[in-house]
């Protein structure tokens, strides 16, 4: 592939991951292309209708899972740092929270098992290590890994969505769910504490009953 396709194809996959989270699988095409940045003709071109955007879509988050999962071995010695470095990786591609939307309307063909089914054998060796390190609890698998991350990586209702504009608060929270799965956490020393400030359900109702910003901009102004 051309280095400007590619370019144009990591542009359009973004938007689209960006979109369909936001607004569903319904979404209109021509949201995707101006977030994107792209003609509508680019779009177009490379995927003739919503199936095989989500298709490739798909394959391309997975991809790039297996990917952050090598990275994380090849990177980090310690097995369960490994796992912990994975995890924060799967947060920043949103994988958690919109591959439940991608299901919806997914047609799972040939290459898309092979995809899956080698990410799948990538992230458990890196789970398996952590296992054999004696760091990550034994009764700890893939599944629950995936499932945190899916709840706790899904977009916030509005207004506490303004509670973690940069994502920040969502690593907390991942920081604070592997310290429970870590065999070593309770002999931690405390000069270790979690990330970020600790958040109090005054914190939470103060961001829920604040009005959320609306452009009140007059028409054409």
């Amino acid at each position: 592939m051309r280095a400007d396709a590619a370019r144009s194809r990591r542009r359009i996959l973004d938007a689209a991951r960006d979109v369909f989270l936001e607004r569903g699988l319904d979404a209109p095409l021509d949201l995707i292309v101006r977030r994107a940045g792209v003609g509508p003709g680019t779009l177009y071109r490379r995927y003739p209708d919503r199936e095989a955007l989500v298709r490739d879509l798909t394959g391309d988050l997975l991809a790039r899972l297996e990917s952050a999962a090598e990275a994380a071995a090849a990177v980090d010695d310690d097995a369960f740092a490994a796992v912990r470095r994975f995890v924060h990786a799967a947060a920043d591609l949103r994988m958690g929270a919109v591959i439940l939307v991608l299901l919806e309307g997914l047609v799972v063909d040939e290459e898309l098992v092979r995809i899956r089914t080698s990410t799948a054998s990538t992230v458990e060796a890196l789970i398996d290590a952590a296992h054999r390190s004696g760091r990550l609890r034994r009764d700890v698998g893939m599944g629950d890994l995936v499932l945190l991350s899916i709840r706790l990586s899904r977009p916030l209702p509005d207004g506490l969505d303004r509670l973690d504009p940069d994502g920040d608060l969502l690593h907390r929270h991942l920081d604070l769910a592997l310290d429970g799965l870590d065999t070593a956490a309770p002999t931690r020393s405390a000069a270790a504490p979690a990330p970020g400030t600790p958040l109090s359900f005054a914190d939470l109702v103060a961001a829920a009953d604040r009005p959320a910003v609306t452009d009140r901009s007059p028409a054409g102004g």
